[in-house]
């Protein structure tokens, strides 16, 4: 029985592998659902869980990115410097809460399903946002601003934001952290701002990830048998990529992300 259940967690670990790779939306917006809403699995257990699981897969893809020189190490520095430390104080909160008797599990499907509607509409939309923000570049570029311009503290703000919001939810640093990076730098090329985005990834997840391991919001099997699905299946759909038909596959994962949301909510 434990074998056949740990077998469905590949699979389920297979099949966001390959969304993964053939969308570039987070896992954590797939997983995490998908671990509670169909495995029933306790909602801390499946954000401790998916965080460590984040923070493995993060490591091979800012390898890839660092080679390439597609990550921006000084806005990298500057969300760290805000997501880690927020990272650390959502988890003591998390902690105490749980210790005194707090709703914990409530707090975490309120705000994963909140994250997963945003994220919904992000997927959605990002062709449209890039679009604007190369408008937008152009204008800068006519009056002669620069992304040195751009207050450090708002990057660090939004690495505080996203920090509290990964530590709860495990959602937060893939579209939507993309998103807003778009908006604080859009003269930056779209590959560095992934490749940042997914570095500072890694950090902030392996942080909060260990944070629930002391909690003891993580389970090592069910981390194990995630892994061995999903890295044969980011690899597949990263071969499909390109000719994955992304009309289609956005808009569906839009709606799969969105209604997730409103059942977690529910």
């Amino acid at each position: 029985m434990f074998a056949h259940f740990d077998a469905l967690h590949a699979v389920a670990g297979l099949l966001v592998g390959i969304l993964v790779g053939l969308t570039g939306v987070g896992g954590g917006s797939l997983m995490t659902p998908i671990l509670v809403l169909i495995f029933g699995i306790n909602p801390g257990t499946a954000v401790g869980t998916d965080l460590l699981f984040a923070s493995l897969t993060k490591v091979v893809g800012s390898t890839v990115h660092g080679k390439r020189n597609t990550i921006d190490w000084p806005i990298m520095a500057r969300l760290a410097a805000g997501s880690v430390p927020a990272a650390i104080a959502a988890l003591v909160v998390l902690s105490w809460a749980g210790k005194v008797g707090g709703h914990t599990s409530r707090t975490i499907l309120l705000v994963l399903g909140v994250m997963l509607i945003l994220t919904s509409i992000a997927t959605l939309f990002q062709k449209r946002i890039v679009a604007m923000v190369r408008h937008v570049d152009a204008t800068q570029v006519g009056l002669g601003t620069t992304d040195e311009a751009k207050p450090v503290w708002a990057t660090v703000l939004l690495g505080a934001v996203l920090g509290v919001l990964v530590s709860i939810s495990s959602v937060g640093a893939g579209a939507i952290g993309v998103t807003a990076l778009l908006m604080l730098y859009p003269t930056l090329r779209i590959s560095r701002i992934v490749g940042t985005d997914i570095a500072h990834a890694v950090p902030l997840t392996m942080v909060a990830g260990f944070g629930h391991w002391i909690i003891g919001d993580v389970n090592l099997a069910l981390l194990a048998a995630l892994l061995l699905g999903s890295v044969p299946g980011v690899i597949i759909g990263s071969l499909l990529s390109t000719r994955a038909p992304d009309r289609i596959l956005r808009p569906a994962l839009a709606a799969v992300l969105f209604v997730s949301g409103i059942k977690l909510l529910t």
